[in-house]
This record gives structure tokens, C-alpha cells and sequence, in this order.
């Protein structure tokens, strides 16, 4: 299978090749026009798996939730089978999660076109390791308040509490949503995931994509995406997460995309970004949505039902608005010897100018690297997976020789 664009032909058949620079890398099976929004996980029998979600264009009904899995021992990933099926809603940024009683979860989101003040989090369960899976169910609803939104798997504490982070979009009356009034919370099960209670972070306006790590000292940090583009931001909670600290920005730059962090061991954290801000931005979008109407139709005629506030009308009203359309890229990976207090190395995966000032994949209009997963290996290596270009989902694996050398890198 290949993807054809406006400049190249990608090698979608999910074989690892060998990466110049080291290691090895793979476009996966990819049936639709558009991927996004990767994330990677260990399955219980060994397996590796990456779920995203594709179709026509983020917002359109279409969207789907898609699994793909590289068995243990093999160098292929297999084609992926679709996990969602609403035809009326967009199905966006699925997670897998293997609970404590080893039941295998697919978290994803469920919103009405690009209005993600309607968005849902729904669950579907697997009991055979992610074979079969059982039918959805409506984890968090949306409320009068807005929508709820996950992009981060959930943690497990050694008391067994499972901890959920969501990032909240809220509705202003009168306005449909472009983000400018998002804030994140951390959902609490004490019970394997049957109950659950919501703790907010306090001050987050404008921190979503909350990202759990847990400390050697039993205290939790979390990061952030920043919807106004500036940095990646952090907190802390000492108490197993029933309370967070205020978000405050760290050295890091963000443009808001994505990023994840994960633990590999030893107080090491790895945390793959772009390595990019609204400083390094020539153009700005109006929102993530500004090509498709109200009914999710691409390029509408008829435009929005309600209209998508300017950032400069939002401005001069005194109002803080999220920042679209700062380049997603380059994709970079950052090691932390100290569990997220700093970021010694910061070394670019792959570079590129990280157009996104459109979503539009059937043209190749779109160039980012975005929306990155990281997943530590048995061996000390780490597998890195991507959004390449809304076109394809891309898998990097960095051996442990690699990075160990990586290690002794600084920032370019």
C-alpha cells in the first residue's frame, strides 16, 4: 500500500526499514486519507499496538478510531481494524489501557463535527487482550458546562487507584468553540474504573493534554500542552492526585500540539514535542476547525452556525486566545535525568517545516509531525510513533545503543 501526496509516495505497509541516523522506522497501514493523533501501548501478550484515528478530516463524521498491532518478534505492522462506528460523530484520539484486572480499554472521544464543547469520552473493553472488544459505553458525558476530551492513557498508583487526565472544553454561550477557555482535570477510580470523581487543577486555563508521571518519591508531575502556544507547562500533586498545584511554564517551548511523557527508568523521563512556539509562527489560523461548517461538511458553503470568534476581536476585549497555526515540527525527543526537573538533551527526530495552517490531507497540503507517542521498550530502547503530515501514522524504534548515545547529546 502506498500514499500518494502532492510531492511523494509513502511506503505504507507497515515494514521497519533502517532510519539514517540509527534504528529503524515504518509507515503503518493506513486505509484513509487522513491520520492523526498516535498513540503506542504494550499489549498483555507481548504485542505491540498503535491506535489513531482516520478518515476523511478531523470533525467529519467519518472519523474512526483504528488499532494496528506489530506482533512480538516480528519486524510488520498488520492492518488495522477500525474500533468506532457513530456515523454522526467525530471519533477522535483513541488510548489504549490495560487495567489492573488485565481487561485491555480503548478510551477515545466522540464530538459533533469541530465542536468539541459536545465531546464525549467513551470506553470499549476488551477481555482477550484486545481481540475482541465489547460494545461502547459513555465513560464522561458531555455537560451543560461543555465537552470532555482525552488525549493521555491513565496511570496506575501502587494503592490501585487508576488516575484519568481529560482537559475540559468548555462552552461560551454564544461562541462556538476554538479552545480559548479549555481546562484540564484528573479523574480518580478508586474502584477499577467503575466509579469515578473528578479533581480539577486549579489555574490550568489553557493547559490541556494533561500528561501523568509518577516520581520515585511517590509524588506525581504532570505536563501540558498550552493552547496559547508559549511553553510546556507543569504541576505536581503530593497526595496520589486528589489535589494539584497551579500550572506554571517550564524552559520548554510549545506550539499547541501535542507531547507525552513517559518514565524509562531510573528517575529517566523521555518526553517527545515539537520543539516549536507561536514565536517561530508566520501565519495564524482562526481555530483547529476553520475549514469545515457546522455540520461537518469539508469546505461548507454555508459556513457555521455560530461564529468562530476573531483572536484579535478576543484580544481587544481583554480575552487570552488560543494560538493556531504555529509549525508542528520538528519532531524532537527530550531526555530527563532528574524526572522532569530538566531537559539536558533535546535531539531532533526529523525536521521539516511543520506547515499546518491546513488540515487537508487528499491534497498534501498539510506538512506537520505531530501528535507524538512514547513507549519504552524491555531492551532499553524506545518506540516513537507520529502524525506525518495527516497522511500517515509513522513508527520510530531507537534500540538502546542508540539511546545511549542520544544521551550524551545537547540541544541543537
Amino acid at each position: 500500500m502506498t500514499v500518494a501526496g502532492s510531492a511523494e509516495v509513502l511506503p505504507t505497509d507497515g515494514v521497519l526499514r533502517p532510519r539514517e541516523g540509527g534504528g529503524r522506522t515504518a509507515y503503518l497501514p493506513t486505509p484513509t486519507v487522513q491520520c492523526h493523533a498516535a498513540n503506542l501501548a504494550w499489549l498483555p501478550n507481548g504485542d505491540l499496538a498503535c491506535v489513531w484515528f482516520g478518515g476523511t478530516q478531523e470533525g467529519v463524521s467519518d472519523i474512526t478510531a483504528y488499532l494496528s498491532r506489530m506482533p512480538s518478534g516480528t519486524d510488520t505492522w498488520q492492518d488495522p481494524v477500525p474500533l468506532s462506528d457513530d456515523p454522526t460523530r467525530s471519533e477522535q484520539n483513541p488510548i489504549l489501557f490495560t487495567a489492573p484486572d488485565g481487561d485491555v480499554w480503548l478510551l477515545y472521544t466522540a464530538q459533533l463535527a469541530g465542536n468539541q464543547d459536545t465531546s464525549e469520552v467513551r470506553r470499549r473493553v476488551s477481555r482477550d487482550g484486545g481481540v475482541t472488544w465489547e460494545r461502547p459505553t459513555v465513560l464522561l458525558p458531555a455537560t451543560d458546562a461543555g465537552g470532555v476530551f482525552v488525549r493521555q492513557p491513565p496511570i496506575v498508583l501502587p494503592t490501585g487507584r487508576i488516575l484519568l487526565p481529560v482537559f475540559n472544553c468548555v462552552t461560551v454561550p454564544g461562541e462556538k468553540w476554538v479552545g480559548n477557555e479549555d481546562t484540564s482535570s484528573v479523574w480518580r477510580s478508586d474502584d477499577g474504573g467503575q466509579t469515578w470523581t473528578e479533581s480539577k487543577v486549579p489555574g490550568s486555563l489553557g493547559c490541556v493534554h494533561m500528561n501523568l508521571v509518577a516520581r520515585q518519591d511517590g509524588s506525581l508531575w504532570a505536563c501540558f500542552r498550552s493552547r496559547w502556544a508559549d511553553h510546556v507547562w507543569e504541576t505536581t500533586s503530593t497526595d496520589d492526585g486528589l489535589t494539584w498545584a497551579a500550572p506554571t511554564p517550564t524552559g520548554l517551548p510549545n506550539n499547541n500540539s501535542s507531547i507525552q511523557a513517559v518514565v524509562t527508568g531510573g528517575g529517566e523521563v523521555a518526553l517527545v514535542f515539537n520543539r516549536s512556539s507561536a514565536l517561530d509562527a508566520t501565519e495564524r489560523r482562526v481555530s483547529l476547525y476553520d475549514e469545515i461548517d457546522d455540520e461537518g461538511v469539508v469546505d461548507g458553503l454555508d459556513g457555521p452556525v455560530v461564529a468562530e470568534p476573531s483572536p484579535e476581536a478576543a484580544e481587544a476585549a481583554g480575552r487570552r486566545t488560543a494560538y493556531w497555526g504555529a509549525p508542528r515540527a520538528p519532531m524532537t525527543l527530550g531526555l530527563s535525568p532528574d524526572e522532569g526537573r530538566s531537559w539536558p538533551v533535546q535531539v531532533d527526530i526529523e525536521t521539516g517545516d511543520g506547515y499546518c495552517m491546513s488540515n487537508n490531507s487528499r491534497d498534501g497540503l498539510n506538512r506537520e509531525l505531530s501528535y507524538p507517542s512514547v513507549l519504552p521498550g524491555p531492551d532499553g530502547d524506545l518506540h516513537v510513533a507520529y502524525t506525518y503530515h495527516r497522511r500517515a501514522i509513522k513508527h520510530v524504534h531507537l534500540p538502546a545503543g542508540v539511546v545511549d548515545r542520544l544521551r550524551g547529546s545537547r540541544p541543537a
